[in-house]
């Protein structure tokens, strides 16, 4: 059987064969190189066939070997690995690494890469005028976003993207440096002074440093909140070609540097139907307020209301693995930081609905965000700091996603087509002859 595809054009009654290509998983989707549809024509003069595709939702705009997703079976893996064992057995920097570079590291290239994140993460004092010139009550979002793009100008060496060298430093600076910008970003929102970063402690130890440290010499992290934090880390490093992954690349296409590229990611995010869904779970679990609200609320729900916040993906149609994970780590959250309620709401309505059949048969299972705004917010981070605790750990899938980009030579400057859909040729007439 010939791997092609052949079309007739009952137009002209030609037949045209079309090339498939596979990936890795053939059943997982084949794909027509977009190039070969050209070559239906209904004319010497017409232009070629076009892909109508809004959204992008059955478009594949490139090749990747960074993250794979089956939305049927509750699959992620990054690089090949299943996000369970990451989340179990790795930290965010080994899981950085590997996403970017393709491999787990050594011990001596993790003890490397460690080094250079640590100690990268300080800001450019300048910074600070920066961010002194935002309002005092600046979401925590926008004041990231815009330090994003700033950065660039500290290191203009960036523009220089062909130099693996220099592009390795300012992957490194990155990552190192998102989630000082971030922490800073609260610190002003809140009035308080920026904390500089303690290189003594872990990734995830010393964002919570330059959160919450106030008059201490030494602020010292609970050791269960800093791996939930390291393993929320993991769980949003990469989800394959979503939105704000989108904007990396289509922006980088461009060659611009990675710190423009990377404003334009969050700017993505920043969007609530991407990066705001985890806070619409809180809204809706302190809506529901009682256990015994449940069954009225889900009636709701099924009658059209209102839509049930934190089941669905646009890919997933089973269980999504993050969410099974985030699932099991909460108790042993709420045992450092006291009980909450929405936990138990959260829980009792996962159960109800999973036993429901218009949930089932819609495949609307929980997803990470029905419990990582629970946690967040257990974890004393404000709602509006929800997207930009997003944004620092997808960084290293932002740049792996961009580094792939310019290393495939079959990308070139993101440039979509249109049908177009407006008035033929008009003819210009004076303002005194318009009716």
């Amino acid at each position: 059987m010939a791997d092609t595809l052949t079309i007739i054009d009952n137009r002209t009654e030609k037949e045209q064969e079309l090339p498939i290509m596979y990936g890795t998983y053939p059943e997982y989707g084949a794909a027509i190189p977009a190039k070969d549809l050209r070559k239906i024509k209904a004319s010497d003069t017409d232009f070629g066939m076009l892909s109508y595709d809004p959204g992008f939702t059955n478009t594949a705009s490139c090749k990747s070997a960074v993250t794979f997703i089956d939305g049927e079976k509750g699959i992620l893996r990054y690089r090949g690995y299943p996000i369970e064992q990451l989340a179990e057995k790795s930290n965010y920097l080994e899981v950085a690494y590997l996403t970017l570079f393709g491999e787990l590291p050594t011990k001596t290239e993790l003890d490397r890469w460690t080094y250079d994140i640590t100690h990268h993460t300080y800001l450019h004092e300048n910074m600070k005028d920066l961010m002194a010139a935002f309002r005092y009550d600046a979401h925590p979002m926008g004041m990231f976003v815009s330090s994003l793009a700033a950065l660039s100008t500290f290191y203009p060496e960036a523009r220089t993207i062909d130099d693996p060298e220099i592009r390795l430093k300012q992957i490194q600076r990155l990552v190192a440096k998102v989630g000082t910008v971030a922490a800073w970003a609260y610190r002003h929102s809140r009035g308080l002074p920026y904390v500089y970063p303690d290189n003594e402690l872990s990734f995830a130890g010393n964002f919570l440093s330059m959160m919450y440290k106030t008059s201490e010499t030494k602020y010292e992290p609970n050791p269960i909140l800093e791996k939930v934090l390291d393993v929320l880390f993991i769980l949003h490093v990469d989800h394959e070609q979503n939105c704000s992954a989108n904007a990396m690349r289509a922006v980088g296409s461009s060659h611009a540097d990675p710190y423009c590229s990377l404003s334009a990611a969050a700017s993505a995010l920043y969007g609530p139907l991407h990066g705001g869904a985890n806070e619409m779970v809180l809204r809706m679990l302190r809506e529901i307020g009682k256990m015994e609200n449940i069954p009225g609320y889900i009636q709701r729900v099924k009658a059209g209301d209102f839509r049930l916040m934190g089941f669905g993906h646009r890919v997933y149609k089973n269980y999504d693995p993050r969410a099974r994970i985030l699932r099991e780590m909460a108790p042993e959250v709420f045992k450092v930081t006291g009980t909450n309620p929405m936990l138990d709401i959260a829980i009792e309505l996962e159960r109800i609905a999973l036993e429901d059949e218009y949930f089932v048969n819609r495949n609307l299972y929980p997803n990470v965000d029905f419990y990582s705004g629970i946690i967040y917010q257990a974890l004393g981070f404000p709602v509006a700091m929800f997207p930009v605790l997003f944004a620092i750990p997808r960084t290293a899938g932002w740049l792996a996603q961009w580094l792939e980009m310019l290393q495939d030579s079959d990308q070139r400057i993101a440039r979509p087509r249109q049908v177009y859909i407006g008035y033929d040729t008009r003819d210009y007439v004076g303002i005194d002859a318009r009716v």
